[in-house]
């Protein structure tokens, strides 16, 4: 090899090296290539159709639990639309606005001039969603779940589902929980499902629903959600599935005692290659 090509080659080694270099410390290189974990949180709230504990509407105290929470979606319980008793103002459309979220309502029923039923805030457009409608024993209120499935930055797609089950007993929960388990038990994308089950765990109810889902509570002492000023029970849940696609990294109870009766219950997760 003449001393020419020596030189030639040796440029194109160390033009290659740094052109690695470059790749492998550029922040945008290592956050697409060297880590794939996804991490999202999620937020159980029945927000008692806005008003606070003390009778009052304040919407600014609901959205500030939420904004302090920071999640990527929360799914809310006990939501109006243009209900009298509101104001007919549009809950979740202003929550929306309030936090900087995507707002979407589902309705359980028609009530007191509006509608009634649930609210998902996200922070990523929807590819779909639905308004699944559960069944009801005798006179209980009709109750629904709320679907929406959406596309991380990441690339991976995934579905949030928020549901309230019925207070009045637990034989309208249990066919809740089996028209649930059986929407879901073969679905195509990693499901999350949170919301106010009105059940507390060991329940027929939410064992139903824990042969479809992994719960994330702590089993051996379940932290109480319920009532928000002196917390005793556990009845508002996030769960996951399937089992090999999501790790929990954290869980917090948050209690304001005058924002809703409820603690609001945050999860965050990570998404598993």
């Amino acid at each position: 090899m003449t001393k020419k090509k020596s030189q030639n080659v040796k440029l194109i080694d160390r033009a290659f090296v740094l052109l690695i270099a470059i790749l492998i410390f550029n922040p945008l290189f290592c956050q697409q290539y060297s880590d794939s974990s996804v991490q999202i949180s999620v937020l159980t709230f029945n927000i008692l159709g806005g008003r606070t504990t003390n009778g009052s509407m304040d919407l600014d105290l609901v959205a500030n639990v939420i904004k302090e929470a920071d999640p990527d979606f929360v799914a809310m319980q006990e939501v109006d639309f243009r209900v009298n008793r509101s104001g007919k103002r549009d809950l979740v459309m202003e929550l929306g606005s309030r936090t900087s979220m995507i707002p979407i309502f589902a309705r359980a029923m028609y009530y007191d001039g509006g509608e009634y039923g649930e609210g998902m805030l996200s922070k990523y457009s929807f590819i779909s969603t639905r308004n699944i409608a559960l069944p009801a024993v005798g006179n209980q209120e009709p109750r629904a779940a709320i679907e929406i499935v959406v596309e991380l930055p990441s690339g991976d797609t995934i579905a949030i589902v928020g549901t309230h089950f019925a207070h009045e007993g637990p034989q309208g929960r249990i066919i809740q929980a089996k028209k649930l388990a059986s929407v879901y038990q073969s679905y195509s994308y990693p499901v999350i499902l949170a919301g106010d089950l009105n059940a507390e765990p060991a329940s027929e109810e939410i064992e139903l629903l824990e042969n479809v889902w992994t719960s994330t509570y702590d089993v051996a002492s379940p932290q109480a959600t319920y009532p928000s000023d002196k917390p005793h029970k556990k009845i508002d849940y996030i769960m996951f599935k399937p089992s090999t696609k999501w790790s929990v990294v954290e869980r917090r109870i948050i209690c304001d005692t005058l924002a809703s009766d409820h603690c609001a219950y945050l999860v965050t997760f990570q998404l598993l290659p």
